[in-house]
């Protein structure tokens, strides 16, 4: 893999901060500043320069991509070949890249269906709190060694180690597509979708919110018209994901705390005051609330989940966590791989939890 001026000036940056024991955060498009604590008082690592896709092979269904890269790019080259990623990796604004996606691990609408970013990682090379430069998992979907490795830094928002390059299983465009809109109350919803659940595998997405519940099929023309016509409902503009998906559906525009709650699919509606829509089939649910974040999150764990304050003032975030907190167990495990790959505490100090 042929390394460019931007890569090599990327990577003294990184050495050159090691050696001084400089902690750092690290910023590309910026798209994601919002999920985490950022903090305010160390230097940031630019990475946008250090981009462009540097391998990709239609026939093999992978791409690479350096991790400065534009999702946009990356869709444009895909789309070209008639071939997407599968896990619509979402554009909260025109400069998101996929290492940000990859750090983050964000999904789409399709994550319950098609699989979530993780899932479709294959490699990656990344530089580590020593100033090695290394590479885990492969380029072809066979190559399995090191994949563990890949996955873990999957959501790791960038404490472990900076993402240089990642590999992505790329999957073709389907051939057709309709989204259906049914006026449903949500407990009826719920149990639609249950009951859809193991009948067709042409859903590839499935949300409700505002009393409707919203369908999305894909596959062949004609296997996808016959589900149409049983399923029922008004068709409507695709558009509707892409605007749920980048957070630009009307939903989104409320001035108030944004909480993202994992919960399993037929978990009824929860106790907590805001305004909530259900995506991934009911699994995963935005709700805006001002409620007390230890009351929202005792909420979701008594219904067998969890929950990310997603958007919200630094204030709030500092004082709540951004992400669930986890056990006195799980946390133990999390230091000893934060010490395994970077025991300075250089990377992006406290954007996933304060103490790490």
């Amino acid at each position: 893999m042929q390394d460019n001026d931007a890569t090599k000036l990327l990577e003294q940056q990184v050495k050159q901060a090691i050696a001084e024991k400089q902690p750092f955060n690290i910023r590309a498009g910026g798209s994601k500043d919002f999920i985490g604590v950022v903090a305010d008082t160390v230097p940031t690592v630019d990475v946008s320069a250090h981009r462009g896709v540097v391998a990709y092979e239609p026939t093999e269904l992978v791409i690479t991509a350096r991790t400065g890269t534009l999702i946009h790019t990356i869709k444009s080259t895909l789309a070209e070949h008639g071939q997407m990623l599968a896990f619509e990796p979402p554009l909260y604004t025109a400069d998101a890249t996929i290492g940000g996606t990859v750090a983050a691990a964000v999904s789409g609408p399709s994550r319950p269906y098609l699989g979530g970013v993780r899932d479709h990682v294959l490699g990656c090379r990344l530089i580590n709190g020593q100033g090695h430069l290394l590479k885990f998992g492969g380029e072809v979907m066979k190559n399995v060694a090191g994949y563990d490795v890949t996955r873990l830094m999957t959501g790791a928002m960038g404490t472990l180690g900076l993402l240089m390059d990642v590999s992505l299983k790329v999957v073709p465009i389907a051939e057709h597509e309709v989204t259906l809109r049914q006026e449903l109350d949500i407990h009826s919803a719920l149990t639609r979708l249950q009951q859809l659940a193991g009948e067709s595998p042409l859903i590839t997405a499935a949300a409700w919110h505002d009393g409707a519940l919203h369908i999305r099929l894909a596959g062949v023309e004609n296997a996808v018209s016959v589900a149409a016509s049983t399923f029922g409902g008004e068709k409507i503009e695709a558009n509707f994901w892409s605007e749920l998906n980048n957070h630009q559906h009307a939903f989104f525009d409320v001035d108030t705390p944004l909480w993202r709650l994992s919960v399993p699919p037929l978990t009824p509606e929860l106790d907590i005051n805001g305004a909530t829509l259900y995506d991934w089939a009911g699994m995963q649910r935005w709700c805006f609330s001002n409620e007390n974040a230890e009351k929202i999150r005792a909420t979701a764990v008594a219904a067998g989940g969890h929950a990310q304050l997603y958007k919200a003032d630094d204030k709030l975030k500092r004082t709540a966590g951004t992400f669930h907190p986890p056990s006195n167990e799980i946390m133990t495990l999390h230091k000893n791989i934060k010490n395994e790959f970077d025991p300075l505490g250089l990377f992006n100090p406290g954007r996933l939890y304060a103490a790490i």
